[in-house]
């Protein structure tokens, strides 16, 4: 079996159930031996917190095994860029946004204008700080200090990987940690990124790592379902829909054979 190169698109914001697909994909690429390569496509202003742990951790551990370049597009900021760091090599447009490295804990209270519209909450609770972030009242200093040292514990998490990920001592990165985003031409000044080039070039660099020709890439995406294709397909004509979605759900059972589930 000749081998391939792995395209792997990242886009949009990085929640638990968004990332399980690409999760499973980066998990089956790893285990399937005809794959030599991953491109990992990213576009992504980042999301939860465990979310773009997960990713980063699926990435390095494919990394570990096959090259995994990451090719940025409009954006690889926060958690897209924790994810990207798990790349062996991270390319981006000069005008892409890298970086914002940093945490940030929300915290809306709608107290007052609840009172001016004349609506009462009662948030009947046991623990004396239940009812903080619920979004009812303001804070407490102390609610306040504890979501201040969660934050901190987060931020320092995010700078020593991402100081581990790029080789870099953690005090030169948490320089950059103020939580801005850095036009891509900057982040490689820095030391974010490590080359400017669109997704032609990156998977160029790819092939050179992984000693597979660039011809030989396929986009690998989860299928969406069976139904939703027949659907859609009817909207046209009945008759190629049915045909296309038989067709279509035998390779839903190929992907399933080889991603292991």
């Amino acid at each position: 079996m000749r081998p391939l190169l792995a395209h792997v698109t990242l886009r949009g914001t990085l929640r638990e159930r968004s990332v399980e697909p690409v999760l499973r994909i980066l998990r089956a690429v790893r285990e399937r031996n005809r794959f030599r390569g991953v491109l990992l496509d990213i576009s992504s202003g980042g999301g939860a917190a465990v979310a773009s742990h997960e990713l980063f951790l699926a990435v390095r551990r494919l990394n570990a095994v096959k090259p995994v370049v990451a090719s940025i597009g409009e954006m690889a900021a926060s958690g897209g860029y924790l994810a990207a760091v798990g790349a062996r090599r991270i390319y981006a447009f000069p005008d892409s946004a890298v970086g914002s490295i940093g945490v940030l804990y929300p915290h809306i209270a709608v107290k007052k204008l609840l009172d001016r519209l004349g609506v009462e909450v009662d948030l009947i609770h046991q623990g004396s700080h239940k009812d903080a972030y619920q979004g009812y009242r303001s804070l407490t200093e102390e609610e306040r200090a504890g979501i201040l040292a969660m934050a901190k514990e987060g931020y320092d998490e995010f700078v020593e990987t991402v100081a581990t990920a790029r080789s870099r001592p953690v005090a030169e990165i948490r320089a950059l940690a103020t939580g801005e985003v850095f036009r891509g031409r900057t982040a490689l000044r820095l030391g974010l990124i490590d080359a400017l080039g669109d997704h032609e070039e990156a998977l160029e660099e790819l092939g050179r790592l992984a000693g597979v020709s660039p011809r030989r890439t396929v986009r690998v995406e989860p299928p969406r379902p069976f139904l939703e294709r027949v659907l859609s397909g009817s909207l046209r004509s009945f008759g190629p829909a049915l045909r296309g979605g038989l067709g279509e759900a035998l390779e839903d059972l190929a992907w399933d054979g080889w991603r292991g589930g």
